[in-house]
């Protein structure tokens, strides 16, 4: 019994290191299209030694940029210079942060957005009054701001429970 449970786990993992074999043979150097390869130049060097992850990341993106027009491309390039930028606890909070939202259930990411967009969409001198404002507050007051979004937030989930016909 112990003789087949182990030939069988020898199997799996062949055959799950000839899957990766075979997916990191697709990504070498030489398989990128001439596009990725022109995007992607200044990695060639060291691309077959990359993490097979990172090339499938870096073929999307190389991908991505193909398909841009220059404006979208211009914006693609401000936004690189202004990660760049970041100290590197600003990218890792940046990084958390975009976690901590890709666990979140879709209700509460289209909230997240919605309530973005409600804010992209008024004045610059309207957002920036109440940019001026919450860095104003006190860490005290923020978390007031936040507790009372919250009660708000459940009273509405509340009262659109309650207009629902039951099940």
């Amino acid at each position: 019994m112990k003789a087949r449970y182990f030939h069988s786990a020898i199997v799996a993992l062949l055959l799950t290191c000839s899957a990766t074999w075979a997916q990191d043979d697709t990504l070498n150097w030489n398989s990128l299209t001439d596009e990725q390869r022109q995007v992607l130049s200044p990695l060639e060097e060291n691309w077959d030694t990359l993490p097979l992850e990172r090339r499938q990341r870096l073929t999307e993106g190389a991908k991505r940029w193909s398909e841009m027009d220059a404006e979208d491309r211009g914006a693609a390039r401000e936004r690189f210079q202004d990660w760049r930028s970041l100290t590197e606890d600003q990218r890792s909070t940046i990084r958390d942060r975009y976690e901590q939202f890709q666990r979140l259930n879709p209700r509460e990411k289209a909230r997240i957005r919605d309530n973005f967009r409600r804010f992209r969409d008024l004045p610059a001198d309207r957002r920036q009054q109440l940019r001026d404002r919450y860095r104003d507050m006190s860490p005290a007051q923020r978390q007031a701001v936040r507790d009372r979004l919250r009660q708000h937030q459940r009273r509405q989930i509340r009262d659109r429970a309650a207009d629902r016909p039951p099940r």
